[in-house]
C-alpha cells in the first residue's frame, strides 16, 4: 500500500516498495479502465513529440503508448516503480528515469513539447501547485494531458441524493475520500487550468460503465466499444468517475536553459544530464545520486 511522506511541503503518496501495477491492475479486473483509457490517450494525443515528461509513470503501464514521442522521461516518486518500468521498457536513450517530487520538479523551464498526468493528481493534497510546476517545464504551446478523478460522478450524486454520503458533489472543493486520494470537480479543474494559462481544446470522459455488476457480467470488448462511442459526450459534460483533457501551454512561455537539462530542486540552478556518478549544484553544493540508471532527486546525497 502507499504511505504518506511528510515533510514541510504538500504530503506525497509513496508507492515505494509496493506491488500496485501486480494487484491494482494485472490481477485487479481493471482490463476495461485501461484499455478505455489507452482509447481516451490515442485520441488526444499528438502524432508525434520530441521530448515528453510522463509525470506520474509508476511502472510504465502507459509509457508505450507515447511512443511516437523521440523522449520520454517517466517521473515518479518511488524509485521501485521506477525499476519496474526500466525491467520492462529497458535502458535506452529513449527513456529517462526520475524519481522525484512533484512539487518540485528537477527540469529547466520549457524542456519539453509533450506531458502527461494521469491517475496522478487524485493523490496531490496541493493540485494547483502540482499543475504549476508542470506547467512551467512546457515550452510555448507545449501539449498536456491530464486525467483527473471526477467527484461529480453519477455513482456519487446517487449516493449523495440517497444519503449515503456525507459530502457533497456538487461543490468545487477536492474531497479526501481517503488519505492522499482527492476527487476534483470539473469547474475547479479548469479553473485552476485557466489561472495557468493552459487552453483547453477537448475533454473526453472515461470509464462511465466502472461498475462491479456490469465488468463480471458484461464481455470487456463490449464495454470498451461503448465506452469508446460516449468518450466523445465530455465535450457536453462530464458525470464519469475519470475525465481526459488535452491543453496547450501559453505562447508566452520562456524557453530552456541553454544547454542544461536538470534544474536543483533545491536552488533552481541548471544541472547537466549525466549518466552515471552524481550530478553536483554549482550553487549550493548539492549532490544527487543516479543509481542503476535511475535519477534521484527526492533527497540530496549526504556526504
Amino acid at each position: 500500500m502507499p504511505t504518506k511522506n511528510s515533510s514541510e511541503r504538500p504530503p506525497v503518496c509513496d508507492y515505494e516498495g509496493s506491488d500496485y501495477q501486480e494487484k491494482f491492475w494485472e490481477e485487479g479486473g481493471r482490463e476495461y479502465e485501461d484499455r478505455a483509457e489507452a482509447i481516451a490517450i490515442r485520441r488526444m494525443l499528438p502524432r508525434s513529440g520530441r521530448r515528453l515528461l510522463e509525470l506520474g509513470a509508476g511502472a510504465g503501464r502507459n509509457t508505450t503508448r507515447y511512443k511516437d514521442f523521440e523522449q520520454i522521461v517517466l517521473v515518479d516518486f518511488s524509485s521501485t516503480q521506477l525499476e519496474q518500468a526500466q525491467q520492462t521498457l529497458g535502458t535506452s536513450d529513449k527513456y529517462i528515469y526520475v524519481a522525484a517530487d512533484a512539487y518540485r520538479l528537477p527540469f529547466v523551464d520549457g524542456l519539453f513539447d509533450g506531458a502527461t498526468m494521469i491517475r496522478t493528481l487524485h493523490h496531490m493534497a496541493d493540485g494547483p501547485k502540482a499543475l504549476a510546476q508542470l506547467e512551467a517545464t512546457l515550452e510555448p504551446q507545449g501539449f498536456f494531458l491530464l486525467e483527473f478523478a471526477n467527484k461529480l460522478n453519477f455513482k456519487a450524486i446517487l449516493r449523495y441524493l440517497l444519503g449515503q454520503q456525507d459530502w457533497s458533489p456538487f461543490t468545487t472543493e477536492p474531497v479526501e475520500f481517503m488519505e492522499l486520494n482527492f476527487d476534483f470537480h470539473p469547474k475547479a479543474i479548469r479553473l485552476w487550468m485557466s489561472e495557468l494559462n493552459f487552453s483547453i481544446k477537448r475533454t473526453l470522459t472515461v470509464s462511465h460503465f466502472r461498475i462491479g455488476w456490469l465488468k463480471r457480467n458484461v464481455p470487456t470488448g463490449l464495454l470498451v466499444w461503448l465506452d469508446a462511442l460516449f468518450q466523445y459526450t465530455g465535450a457536453l459534460w462530464q458525470f464519469t468517475p475519470s475525465v481526459f483533457i488535452g491543453a496547450r501551454a501559453s505562447k508566452d512561455k520562456s524557453r530552456a536553459t541553454k544547454g542544461s537539462f536538470f534544474k536543483c530542486p533545491e536552488c533552481g540552478a541548471g544541472l547537466p544530464l549525466k549518466k552515471s556518478g552524481q550530478i553536483d549544484c554549482p550553487e549550493c553544493g548539492l549532490s544527487w545520486g543516479i543509481r542503476n540508471g535511475i535519477y534521484n532527486f527526492k533527497e540530496a546525497i549526504t556526504h
